[in-house]
This record gives structure tokens, C-alpha cells and sequence, in this order.
């Protein structure tokens, strides 16, 4: 498989993946977040689509190109892609506990973990890719604003 259909294909995933974690937000977006406190910096709701859809992208980027390298470090590769799983896992699972649970505190403990998986999954692609590790580190910056972003609105609904 050539290198720009496996990164055609976790772009596909990455983007598919963020999807379905976007439809389990739309109902309580019209319902149950206008009622939420929010803090001052609270971006407004129509920038976190063409924001997400960027990250996805670059997720997607990154993970086909440290996927085409298997041949040349089989085993450092398949650790990394794992560990890139787990946080795309946590990604959507984070929508599900915030949206579709309505729990900013739940959600909150879990984007701790989905943070430091990035953070990881980072550190994993670095010596196999060293553009498919600056890749992310956009979505690290996002994710660590989301972050600070759900614990103030936890911390103002409580």
C-alpha cells in the first residue's frame, strides 16, 4: 500500500471518528449547553468545527505517515499506532461524557488522560516521523485549551 493511501485512509478514520463524536454533541448543543455558565474566553460555538476538522486532518496526517514507515520499525511503529488508537478512542469518548452525558466532570477527568496520551502518542512518533510528531502539536495546544476550557465551566455549574 503506498504511502498516500494509508495516509488517505487514517485521514478517513480521523475525520470519521470525529463524525460520530460530533453527533453525539448535537442535541445538547441546542439544548443543554446554552444553559451552562461558561467563562469569558469561551469561543463561540460555530469555530469549533472548522477547528476540530483541521486537527482531525492533521491527526490523520500524522498517524499515515508513521504508519508508512512499518516496514522500516515494525515494532516502534505498532506501539505508537496503538497508542494513537487509545487517544482518538478518548477523543470521542470525551463528547459522549460531556454532550451526550451532560457531565463537564466526567469529562473533565478524562480529558486529563486523553492529554496525556497525546502528549505520549508525541513522544511515540518523534523518533519514527519527526513532522508526524509536530503534526500534533496543534492538537496538544487545543485539547490543553478544551482542558482548561471544561474545567471552568465544571468549576462554574457545580
Amino acid at each position: 500500500m503506498s504511502k498516500s493511501l494509508k495516509i488517505a485512509i487514517a485521514v478517513i478514520v480521523c475525520l470519521a471518528v470525529g463524525y460520530g463524536a460530533g453527533m453525539a454533541t448535537q442535541s445538547s448543543i441546542e439544548t443543554w449547553y446554552p444553559t451552562l455558565i461558561k467563562p469569558i474566553f469561551n469561543p463561540p460555538n460555530w469555530l469549533f468545527a472548522p477547528v476540530w476538522t483541521l486537527l482531525y486532518v492533521m491527526m490523520g496526517v500524522s498517524a499515515g505517515l508513521v504508519w508508512s514507515k512499518m516496514e522500516v520499525v515494525p515494532l516502534l511503529v505498532k506501539k505508537a499506532l496503538w497508542v494513537f488508537a487509545i487517544q482518538l478512542i478518548l477523543n470521542a469518548l470525551w463528547s459522549f461524557l460531556f454532550f451526550g452525558m451532560c457531565n463537564p466532570f466526567l469529562a473533565f477527568i478524562e480529558i486529563l488522560l486523553l492529554w496525556l496520551m497525546i502528549l505520549e502518542t508525541i513522544k511515540l512518533f518523534k523518533p519514527i516521523d519527526a513532522l508526524a510528531s509536530k503534526l500534533l502539536i496543534p492538537y496538544l495546544l487545543w485539547v490543553s485549551f478544551a482542558t482548561l476550557l471544561n474545567g471552568s465551566i465544571w468549576w462554574l455549574n457545580r
